[in-house]
């Protein structure tokens, strides 16, 4: 019977997990360099373990994505919150001509007056908010009746707005919860005008911000778990709240624009992160995740000459098949006739 050839693979794992092989024959190196098969190995076991693909990026450590407030009104503005300020529902966010315009949560803007018979999703925002304040005689839902205009009059006698009836542009901003004013944009006795910059604000709560490649957006699943590593050394655990795709115009006009992923994450955890009001973190995504398998150092993988790839079993001339899976931290899923754990495999010394 012709001797079984045996290829040694020189594996690397590249970021795609991808493996790369340089071929070497085991056989002949050991026979080039007049040492037994045995004298160039050492032994490593199969082991059972959670296997996990995980990639580190740069992080920023703040408020979170920054909104800015623009005037729906013309007049001038005759107050404004203090920067670092937080405004909850129902509170005064700037006001133009003395009138208020209030913080309502929502996630969708205010674009049109709201008025009886209107109907649509900012009807029930709207009808929401008057409910949390208190407000009742209404059914919450998508269609603002003679009901609600008699709590929106209610609601705007206590505001020291006009008693209309008729929510007016200006008259409130949606934003999904309370908010921190994070910068002034003009300044008290200014004139504004419709589509002017107020403020800007963000959420109250302190996320961390990540900007990847492209090619990276694998990484970023919304819901997933990551890993924060904060500044002390300490870790967090986070979770991917935003994932948005943006354009980075070109440095200059013979270079071309540039597609990033934004990625926010929302932290549980504020306790731990209330000493830093800005910091630069690590983030550590899991791109894959395989629990309780059996695996093996990447570098006891062997290329059969009859194709795929097998192990060899420490002390002995055989060679078993695999079936590789997931490669992570230098170690590679396996599984095949055989293979269980505590077996004894050779490695390159």
């Amino acid at each position: 019977m012709a001797r079984r050839t045996v290829l040694t693979a020189v594996a690397v794992l590249a970021a795609s997990g991808g493996l790369t092989a340089g071929l070497l024959t085991r056989g002949d190196s050991s026979e080039a360099a007049g040492e037994s098969p045995a004298a160039l190995t050492n032994t490593a076991k199969v082991t059972r373990q959670t296997l996990k693909d995980t990639e580190t990026a740069d992080g920023e450590l703040a408020y979170g994505t920054t909104t800015t407030a623009t005037s729906r009104a013309a007049g001038t503005l005759t107050w404004l919150p203090e920067s670092g300020e937080q405004v909850g529902r129902g509170e005064t966010l700037y006001r133009v001509n003395n009138l208020p315009t209030t913080l309502f949560y929502g996630a969708l803007p205010a674009y049109r007056r709201l008025a009886e018979d209107s109907e649509g999703a900012d009807v029930l925002q709207l009808e929401r908010n008057l409910k949390a304040l208190g407000y009742k005689g209404f059914t919450v839902d998508d269609t603002f009746t003679s009901a609600t205009a008699e709590a929106v009059e209610e609601w705007q006698e206590d505001r020291g707005l006009p008693e209309t009836g008729v929510v007016e542009l200006g008259q409130v901003v949606f934003a999904p919860s309370a908010v921190r004013v994070d910068s002034l944009e003009a300044a008290v006795s200014d004139p504004v005008a419709p589509g002017q910059k107020v403020l800007s604000y963000t959420g109250t709560t302190k996320a961390v911000t990540v900007s990847l490649e492209a090619a990276d957006q694998r990484l970023a699943k919304k819901g997933a778990t990551v890993s924060v590593t904060l500044p002390d050394d300490t870790t967090v655990a986070g979770k991917v709240s935003e994932v948005s795709t943006v354009i980075v115009p070109a440095a200059s006009p013979d270079q071309d624009p540039t597609t990033e992923v934004s990625v926010v994450i929302a932290l549980g955890n504020q306790k731990a992160v209330a000493a830093y009001a800005l910091a630069s973190v690590d983030v550590t995504f899991t791109a894959a995740e395989r629990k309780g398998v059996l695996t093996v150092p990447v570098s006891a993988l062997l290329a059969l000459q009859e194709g795929g790839f097998g192990v060899e079993v420490a002390g002995t001339p055989k060679y078993r098949p695999v079936k590789t899976g997931l490669f992570a931290a230098g170690r590679v899923e396996v599984s095949g006739a055989g293979i269980v754990e505590g077996l004894a495999v050779a490695v390159p010394k």
